[in-house]
């Protein structure tokens, strides 16, 4: 495979990882790029821009990268809480009174951000038209009895992350969420990000798909635990309902679809984008805005809800609205803290080595926190900063 970028000396072992993903990982057209301490020292990109297509993938290409979108929308509510604007220790019904209903009124903004708002489901899914409106999402999570008492408990809120999120942005701001973003996040750190992308940007995005890693020669074929499998197979369990919160399943190459702001799912960005985030988060980069103070950073890592995970049935760990290092998601440290999104994407910060990092492709597995390709990478990447 054809490696094109660059990758500073030393991070030699990262462009050797991320050339190795297009063999046994079957990766299709991916991207990969480092920050360490606010610069640039990795900047990679191989493959096809379409998972389906012949077209190569430049150094703009950019991506869909599904719940690494979290990280995005979690970096907003600690920014208006670093401004003073919102309390993480207030009830979500202070901003949003309409959540209160059916029992939430004692949810807090930390308890949305760390998962344990209690309404990873909806009773009656939105389809997607409906779920793009921030009206109707907002209305049907906040009608939605808890499926626990908020704050007691944790499990993955993987679709309604968006409205609970994006609602408490536009309560607090008056303005919506993907223009919040682009006007406080992405602009001021020039990073390719969208939440609701433009048409303008519309020909620089490939089209994504479902792929399936082809197995090395003698290698064993990983199975998931019997009671993960058989939580994605029974359409009662929390873990199908919370991914089916939007039914059927949206077309992610749609350009509707990809025109919306549902911070839980449908962000896209460039690896660069991805990874100028997160270096941003924790400190300046190439001299510019930074975003997060030390105190941010220490509520972004700080654990908030670990162990058995009603949703993903597997242990997960998190702090205010980021994964945190561990089995499901193991990052660069324990000081990391960060998002990956299903089946291929991830982006986080380790404020220990000062890296920042992100991945992006076009071919997604079916894995659904540690991707094998992101985790060869990020292998690379503790090697080269050791």
């Amino acid at each position: 495979m054809n490696v094109n970028g660059t990758v500073a000396e030393g991070f030699e072992p990262v462009r050797e990882a991320f050339a190795r993903n297009f063999g046994p990982h079957g990766d299709r057209g991916a991207a990969v790029a480092v920050y360490r301490d606010g610069h640039r020292v990795v900047d990679l990109w191989a493959g096809t821009k379409d998972v389906d297509g012949t077209d190569p993938w430049d150094h703009g290409t950019a991506q869909i990268v599904r719940s690494a979108t979290k990280g995005v929308a979690a970096a907003a509510l600690l920014i208006l809480h670093q401004r003073g604007e919102l309390d993480l220790d207030a009830p979500v019904g202070q901003y949003w009174p309409e959540f209160k209903a059916a029992g939430k009124e004692r949810a807090l903004v930390r308890d949305l951000l760390a998962h344990r708002a209690g309404v990873p489901v909806l009773d009656r899914p939105l389809t997607p038209g409906q779920a793009a409106d921030p009206d109707l999402g907002a209305a049907a999570v906040a009608a939605q009895a808890p499926v626990w008492e908020p704050g007691t408990d944790h499990g993955y809120h993987a679709q309604t992350y968006s409205w609970l999120t994006g609602e408490l942005v536009r309560r607090v701001t008056g303005r919506p969420v993907g223009e919040w973003v682009a006007s406080e996040i992405a602009g001021p750190v020039g990073a390719d990000l969208w939440l609701g992308l433009p048409e303008s940007e519309t020909a620089r995005v490939g089209r994504v798909g479902r792929i399936e890693a082809p197995e090395a020669s003698g290698a064993l074929k990983m199975r998931p635990k019997r009671s993960v499998s058989e939580a994605y197979a029974d359409p009662e369990s929390l873990t199908r309902r919370a991914f089916a919160a939007i039914t059927p399943l949206p077309d992610e190459n749609a350009r509707a679809y990809r025109a919306a702001s549902l911070p839980a799912s449908n962000g896209i960005a460039t690896a660069d984008g991805l990874a100028r985030f997160y270096a941003s988060l924790i400190g300046d980069v190439d001299g510019g805005a930074r975003l997060f103070h030390p105190g941010t950073v220490e509520l972004a890592r700080g654990e908030r809800s670990a162990g058995p995970d009603r949703v993903l049935v597997v242990n997960t760990r998190f702090g205010l609205g980021y994964m945190l290092h561990g089995s499901a998601s193991p990052l660069l440290s324990p000081a990391s803290f960060g998002h990956p999104g299903r089946g291929g994407a991830l982006g986080f910060a380790d404020p220990e080595s000062g890296i920042a990092f992100g991945y992006v492709t076009n071919g997604f597995h079916q894995s659904v926190t540690a991707d094998p390709r992101a985790q060869a990478l990020v292998r690379a990447v503790r090697t080269a900063s050791a």
